[in-house]
């Protein structure tokens, strides 16, 4: 078995729980903890620190792309892994329906399945489940609370480039 390691970020959102191997991240969640468990240690991988950077970095409204390597291979279905590649093609500052997911996936009808898999996204923020929204432009279903998915759209809307019409 590969080596875990695990990193607490602070975000204005409350603590994220970045966890990797030696060079992938596997999950970046938020986790219901008052107080940071996992600090930055002398065998941190550079992959862990390097996530840790670019998620400082998105909370300061500096960076709307992820660079740093990430795997989901080994994790959900086939299908989840199809929904979660499709959330990487929705830009920072922008939103898609359940059915447009879908629909990228070429399964029109899997709406309802879409939103299952999205709640199972390990990778949030870097695989941004929660620019996905209901058809009607509401907020629906967000694993960290829809809370925190209305405080994400705002953060990226107000850093977006991305003119709006």
């Amino acid at each position: 078995m590969t080596a875990q390691y695990r990193l607490d970020y602070q975000s204005p959102l409350g603590i994220l729980e970045l966890v990797s191997s030696d060079t992938e991240i596997y999950a970046l969640i938020f986790v219901e903890r008052e107080h940071i468990v996992y600090v930055a240690q002398e065998d941190t991988p550079q992959v862990l620190l390097d996530c840790y950077q670019q998620i400082h970095e998105y909370f300061l409204g500096e960076r709307q792309v992820f660079t740093v390597p990430y795997c989901f291979e080994g994790a959900g279905t086939a299908f989840q892994q199809k929904v979660w590649q499709a959330l990487t093609t929705v830009a920072y500052g922008q939103t898609a329906s359940y059915k447009d997911i879908a629909q990228l996936i070429n399964n029109e009808k899997a709406v309802r399945a879409v939103g299952g898999a999205n709640n199972k996204n390990e990778l949030t923020i870097i695989v941004p489940c929660h620019r996905v929204i209901g058809a009607n432009g509401t907020l629906t279903g967000y694993g960290g609370g829809i809370w925190r998915k209305e405080w994400l759209l705002q953060h990226e809307q107000k850093f977006s480039s991305v003119q709006s019409d």
